[in-house]
């Protein structure tokens, strides 16, 4: 779908003198093939080309700015902190981390449903639950999103931290860790499927079990600086990015966004496992809908970021989501009915 866009009726385009040079967008970003490759939506954006000529009219460049996938939260929180990128997709904690060191940024496009984390045992564990590995060794690189889920996991059956040995260990020291059976457990990403695939360890529960507002939630941020001094051209940002997530959540293009999730090295074959999910439809799954999932996602992390002493007072979590522009996005693409109201936070977890 090719649109020429105007700036949104509600906001008044600002005089073109009174742009900046370029804006610049953070993504997670990969070395394959000595080139820097980027997945995801931004990926679909870089490609596509809409953005940048719509920026371009108005005088402005865009400027990709690749945050390492090992660094990727303290990488874009730095870049955020000294003013160096406007934009930025990335996960919830650091961005909540960055906010209450007071440097302001907003979520102005949700992520859909968000992403799906394990917990891992070695392959010839007889663990069968959580509850199983009491008074073990769990590996979980701390301070990166993917650890609320484990939290949220553990609370749900009355545990906490205490009742286990933490390791503090990246994804890599712990896949190691689990196929020398130095730890007990590992609570990781989608590389859970190879350490399956490889005999090296067992899945015995991830998100995919629990309700939607547990899922690792990596969305939008925009600097509120960048927000207030320029409304029209994040109108704009915000819109590229509904756009693309139209044009992934169209089945037809399924199969391209599995290639272009497997850019980062992941085989395809674990693309489509992380992929399937028999409760989102495929077109849901990339809804840029804010709803009550998102909001108690932001409120719960909030305050386990304050419980965990992540951080030294606390946010409002609703101040860090401005839906204004998704609605705007929406009516400009004619999507006003394409994706259902946002998913509510009731689930069932299953232990």
């Amino acid at each position: 779908m090719a649109l020429a866009l105007a700036a949104p009726s509600v906001q008044a385009a600002q005089p073109a003198n009174k742009y900046p040079e370029a804006l610049r967008i953070a993504g997670v970003s990969f070395f394959v093939d000595n080139k820097v490759v980027f997945t995801g939506l931004s990926a679909v954006i870089a490609e596509q080309g809409w953005l940048e000529a719509e920026l371009k009219k108005r005088g402005v460049r865009l400027e990709w700015f690749p945050a390492p996938n090992a660094n990727v939260g303290a990488a874009i929180n730095e870049a955020f902190a000294n003013g160096s990128i406007d934009f930025a997709g990335y996960g919830d904690l650091p961005s909540i981390i960055l906010n209450a060191a007071g440097v302001e940024t907003r979520v102005i496009v949700p992520s859909g449903r968000g992403s799906d984390t394990f917990l891992v045992v070695p392959a010839d564990s007889k663990a069968q639950s959580i509850d199983d590995l009491k008074g073990q060794r769990i590996a979980i690189h701390r301070g990166r999103p993917w650890e609320v889920p484990l939290i949220r996991l553990m609370e749900s059956r009355d545990l906490g931290y205490k009742d286990f040995r933490i390791l503090n260990i990246n994804q890599v020291a712990a896949a190691a860790a689990l196929a020398a059976h130095n730890i007990d457990a590992m609570y990781t990403l989608t590389d859970a499927y190879l350490l399956e695939d490889r005999k090296v360890g067992r899945i015995i529960w991830s998100t995919k079990q629990a309700p939607v507002d547990w899922k690792m939630r990596a969305e939008l941020w925009a600097a509120k600086k960048f927000i207030d001094a320029h409304p029209d051209l994040t109108q704009l940002v915000a819109t590229a990015y509904v756009k693309a997530a139209h044009w992934a959540a169209q089945a037809e293009n399924e199969e391209a966004m599995v290639r272009i999730s497997a850019r980062s090295g992941t085989p395809e074959s674990v693309v489509r496992r992380e992929f399937a999910d028999e409760a989102t439809p495929w077109k849901e799954r990339w809804s840029p809908l804010f709803g009550n999932a998102v909001s108690a996602h932001y409120q719960h992390t909030v305050d386990y970021a304050v419980d965990k002493k992540l951080i030294r007072k606390s946010v409002d979590s609703q101040r860090l989501l401005d839906p204004r522009f998704v609605p705007v996005a929406l009516k400009q693409l004619q999507l006003e009915n394409f994706w259902s109201a946002a998913p509510a936070v009731a689930g069932r977890v299953t232990p």
